[in-house]
């Protein structure tokens, strides 16, 4: 207990804390809509997708999160495009900007002159390493999230359970969908020194697996998934201390298992 405490007065691990209160808080929210959705492999997209705005951003020399935001984002909306206005069938216009993406990215970094040894935190994650202006623009994020989610859920209730009904009663369902594909691209890409690209989609699905075996309730599942994803994030990340091995795949790790281990538990008991 006393290595714990010890832990929390040094400041790269305050910022971790805070790091992992806040993925839980964005991941879990948007992850529990994406689930909900069935959409889970357009965020996957979108987070491949990015990469290709984090190769742009090491070449030109600016911040790489930038070129993250910029490529989600434009991927979000693109696939949001092809499918709904270029009537491309989702699982292609997911492939498209996928590829597109990933291909751009490792062009970008093959170019780059010299070596690239802050990649491999945006690829497999570090939260050891989160800077005080990723923790600010995190908050900013998990606030207006909060904020959507507060002044719209009737109408994301509608959109993720029953779109066809929402476009009947005349609610403007393409702009919502334009705005949440956005929340989305912005989630992915500002948590992505959480647990890194490869392994951010976990982050988004396995707490809601996990809130799920609770309750089908979209309200209490908000809620659970962020406990869950909160729990996952702090066990792991002091596994990863004491066993000294990636703070991201610790996570991960330590999702999954507590993901077995409920379910278990619900099946016997």
């Amino acid at each position: 207990m006393n290595d714990i405490l010890i832990l929390f007065s040094y400041d790269f691990f305050q910022k971790a804390f805070l790091a992992a209160v806040f993925a839980s808080i964005s991941c879990g929210i948007i992850g529990t809509y994406i689930v909900s959705r069935r959409i889970v492999f357009v965020s996957g997209g979108i987070t491949h997708a990015s990469f290709g705005g984090i190769g742009l951003a090491f070449y030109l020399g600016f911040n790489p999160l930038l070129g993250a935001v910029a490529f989600a984002v434009m991927s979000a909306l693109g696939i949001q495009f092809f499918t709904k206005v270029g009537r491309v069938r989702e699982d292609s216009s997911i492939a498209i900007w996928w590829s597109l993406g990933m291909a751009v990215g490792i062009i970008f970094v093959f170019i780059t002159p010299g070596y690239t040894p802050n990649l491999m935190s945006y690829l497999f994650g570090n939260i050891l390493t989160v800077s005080k202006s990723e923790l600010w623009w995190m908050f900013i994020l998990i606030t207006g999230i909060i904020l959507f989610f507060a002044f719209y859920y009737r109408m994301i209730l509608y959109v993720a359970f029953d779109e066809e009904f929402a476009r009947a009663a005349g609610l403007p369902v393409s702009l919502f969908n334009y705005l949440i594909i956005i929340l989305i691209a912005l989630t992915v890409v500002l948590n992505i020194r959480v647990v890194g690209i490869i392994l951010i989609l976990s982050l988004l699905t396995i707490p809601q697996a996990t809130a799920n075996i609770f309750t089908k309730d979209f309200r209490k599942l908000l809620f659970l998934s962020s406990f869950f994803a909160f729990f996952g994030s702090i066990s792991g990340l002091l596994i990863s201390y004491y066993l000294d091995i990636p703070s991201g795949a610790a996570i991960i790790f330590t999702l999954v298992i507590i993901f077995g281990l409920v379910k278990l538990y619900k099946h016997f008991f």
